[in-house]
């Protein structure tokens, strides 16, 4: 990647962070944030071709990496499945929480009409990350079950978190457990997962394309 593009991408994700709570993730806040931090129209343009949508993208991305390098840096692939996964989404949360209402912004967003592929994908990408973080080598069917489940807990575990006021969190922390109980048991991950795809049609289909880079939108 060009380390100018690079450089702006962060500059300029690094002030929209600051706007996007009143603007949302919208031009306005893209080209305020571009101007706050000295960066060149033209070469705004280049760091987010696609605009807002892009630069959403880039800061879920952006929250992905930091939380794989510090995962790393914790140790985070070790112990339990369950205490691996919870220590994951605690640590991508505790990444977050500095940006909640732009978090808040971000989701009123990606419920609009049209914007559900946006979502999905960036989704599956941050399942994908925690697992194989907390150090998933499954394959085929495994693969995909355990990505689709993350995916319930942690959005859920997310939404949660939004509306939490409790001391550290404690709330959320306690109902993320409750539902890593649920999904994570031994013996009832794959039961569960094969009776929530049967009532898919082509069930696999869009995780296939999302692990291979691709999207239908």
């Amino acid at each position: 990647m060009n380390e100018a593009l690079e450089t702006a991408r962060r500059a300029i994700l690094r002030d929209a962070l600051r706007a996007a709570p009143f603007d949302g993730w919208s031009s306005t806040a893209l080209s305020r944030a571009t101007s706050s931090a000295g960066i060149d129209d033209a070469l705004a343009v280049k760091a987010f071709p696609r605009g807002p949508k892009q630069l959403l993208a880039f800061f879920m991305a952006e929250a992905d990496r930091e939380m794989v390098a510090e995962a790393a840096r914790r140790g985070l692939d070790r112990g339990p499945v369950r205490a691996r996964i919870g220590g994951m989404i605690r640590l991508r949360l505790e990444i977050l929480a500095p940006h909640r209402e732009a978090i808040r912004r971000a989701l009123a967003l990606q419920m609009l009409p049209g914007r559900g592929t946006d979502a999905v994908t960036g989704l599956y990408r941050t399942v994908d990350a925690i697992w194989r973080a907390a150090g998933d080598e499954s394959t085929d069917f495994n693969f995909y079950t355990k990505r689709a489940l993350l995916a319930a807990v942690y959005t859920t575990t997310l939404l949660r978190w939004l509306d939490d006021s409790s001391d550290d969190n404690e709330e959320t922390w306690a109902f993320m457990e409750r539902r890593l109980a649920g999904v994570l048991r031994l013996g009832k991950v794959r039961r569960r997962a094969e009776k929530l795809l049967r009532r898919l049609p082509s069930p696999l289909s869009p995780l296939v394309r999302l692990r291979h880079g691709r999207s239908s939108g």
